[in-house]
């Protein structure tokens, strides 16, 4: 069985949710950060960074939630054929964890980046329910996730993306959102 290992308040869950909307069987492996459990060797011969989250699955182990997401996405089928649409798919995971993410919590470039970013978003959302249309995809996973951690740890104001807040709410309420992101914001 799937393995994935993470910590409290941790990109695991990212990746938890995506098992969940999977249906995957896994086992979830908490580390206790703060008593330095990811440091120790036996989780440093899973990733030597010593970071979460990470899975190990049969002999496979990989980290890093947008390497994890992807390959999640491979293994059990959900990634289109043409390499063309893989790398959208890619690139909207890679925007998630690089360029979204930085944006929206580094206070350096928060305030010139947030309107950039969450206007392109929410012209994206006004013709379409999701990001590649009108399927939930992994993208929607990394995207939707990122969007979800702002709003709820920097209390975000998206009122003036009406779009965003809309697929925001759509994103929120799948059960396996709810199962595992959601259930730390209530």
């Amino acid at each position: 069985m799937l393995k994935l290992y993470g910590g409290a308040r941790s990109r695991a869950s990212i990746v938890q949710w995506y098992l969940e909307e999977l249906e995957v069987p896994y086992e979830f492996v908490l580390l206790n950060l703060e008593a330095a459990e990811h440091r120790k060797p036996e989780f440093l011969a899973i990733n030597p960074i010593g970071k979460v989250p990470a899975i190990v699955d049969g002999d496979f182990k990989l980290w890093e939630s947008g390497a994890i997401l992807l390959y999640l996405a491979e293994k059990y089928g959900q990634m289109p054929v043409s390499l063309e649409q893989r790398s959208v798919i890619t690139q909207w995971v890679l925007f998630a964890n690089s360029t979204l993410a930085t944006g929206l919590f580094s206070e350096a470039s928060r305030e010139r980046e947030t309107p950039k970013l969450l206007t392109s978003l929410n012209q994206i959302f006004e013709s379409q329910s999701f990001l590649l249309g009108e399927t939930f995809t992994v993208a929607d996973v990394a995207v939707g996730s990122i969007l979800a951690y702002a709003k709820m740890m920097l209390n975000l104001d998206l009122s003036d993306y009406r779009a965003v807040l809309t697929y925001l709410k759509r994103v929120l309420e799948r059960p396996a959102f709810q199962k595992t992101i959601g259930k730390g914001s209530s």
